[in-house]
């Protein structure tokens, strides 16, 4: 059997070169161009329904195979390397010190097929960054060389770091990211230790769970996955933020009367615009990442005057129970991100009073100050501000 699937991957390998080698042909004679489209990567996608990046990417190696790999192109042809193994020769010959002689540059290429017949792509890569001994430089020269590789790779994996987050009307939210590994090895190992099965088993065991029948049935009730999610709820709701230099600009303020507190019955609101249960602002109460804005307690001074040129933490807390987004008349970016801009400019004499201020999202903090704009501060019953704008004509 083991056999039989060896030589099924075989196959498989070899049909992948065959595709290759018609994608660079097709990329050799242009027929994007005959058919209008932008390029090759586009006719690869609309002609095989992939994805439009993982076609551009194909026509990268297929071009690359046909004009400076030929031992990597023989290599997947027979079927002995992978595509993925490919990639990674690719990317390592593209990375290569100048200077190298043709020769040098294809005794590589060969040792990097060579090991691609022995070990998986993650391995190869790592072989790679030192593939410069192949060509007899100094053991300092192929350390520069992998520095210069993993430097490369830190400040690529940098520029696609993205974070996506959506909620749901359920309360939960759900999200995307993409971080340099080195960031989701720190989470992956915190989050991990927070949900190892010894800490559910002495949990299990404090609430009673006494007998090995008993821990069983508790670690099989909640599914790993559930473990890692509650442990990194866990892990966010202790984030400290007594290091940062905009405390509460990180730090969700929740309000919530203090009656409602001490029963834990009712509602509490999040200055990010979200309501949560009375009682869950309790438990949190005391953690770092949440400062709870109580009303019905004696206050922390709020009006300066002339004698502080910026708003405080405490005039932002204040101000969070005032407001839920930006005080432009139609933004829906909440409070949280919002700068307090004074009413009264400071520069004609306006104070760092609480009633001076108005938070404003950065894009509407800056067309405030924006002369191609006019602005009107609007002021309601309950005493918050609206500004709405016009352009000057």
């Amino acid at each position: 059997m083991g056999r039989a699937i060896a030589e099924v991957d075989r196959a498989i390998r070899r049909l992948q070169g065959l595709r290759l080698s018609v994608v660079a042909a097709a990329d050799e004679i242009d027929v994007a161009g005959d058919s209008g489209m932008t390029g090759t990567g586009a006719w690869l996608a609309a002609h095989t329904r992939a994805d439009g990046s993982a076609a551009a990417a194909d026509v990268r190696l297929a071009t690359a195979l046909e004009e400076d790999l030929p031992a990597t192109r023989s290599a997947l042809a027979a079927g002995d390397v992978s595509t993925e193994h490919a990639a990674v020769i690719a990317a390592a010959t593209k990375q290569l010190p100048a200077g190298l002689s043709p020769d040098e540059t294809r005794a590589i290429e060969a040792a990097l097929v060579a090991r691609a017949k022995l070990v998986d792509p993650g391995t190869l890569r790592k072989s790679a960054r030192r593939a410069l001994s192949v060509a007899q430089r100094s053991t300092a020269a192929v350390d520069a060389h992998e520095d210069s590789v993993l430097r490369s790779q830190d400040e690529a994996a940098w520029s696609r770091t993205r974070l996506t987050m959506h909620d749901h009307p359920d309360g939960t939210t759900t999200g995307h990211f993409t971080v340099p590994t080195l960031a989701a090895a720190i989470l992956r190992k915190t989050v991990q230790q927070m949900a190892s099965p010894r800490r559910f088993a002495d949990r299990a065991a404090a609430a009673g769970a006494t007998t090995a029948a008993t821990q069983r049935a508790a670690f099989a009730e909640v599914h790993w996955a559930q473990r890692y999610g509650q442990a990194f709820v866990d892990l966010l709701e202790h984030l400290p933020t007594d290091r940062l230099s905009g405390k509460v600009a990180a730090t969700v303020v929740v309000t919530v009367e203090h009656d409602r507190l001490r029963e834990q019955l009712g509602a509490a609101h999040l200055d990010t615009g979200q309501d949560v249960s009375a009682g869950t602002a309790r438990r949190l109460a005391c953690n770092a990442g949440l400062l709870p804005a109580v009303l019905g307690r004696r206050s922390l001074p709020l009006d300066l005057g002339r004698a502080e040129r910026f708003f405080t933490e405490a005039q932002r807390v204040a101000l969070a129970t005032a407001y839920d987004t930006c005080a432009a008349s139609g933004c829906d970016r909440p409070y949280a991100w919002s700068e307090l801009h004074h009413h009264a400019s400071w520069s004609e004499g306006g104070g760092t009073d609480l009633d001076n201020a108005i938070p404003l999202c950065g894009h509407h903090h800056r067309r405030i100050h924006d002369r191609g704009y006019h602005h009107r501060v609007a002021l309601d019953e309950r005493g918050t501000k609206t500004v709405s704008y016009s352009r000057r004509t």
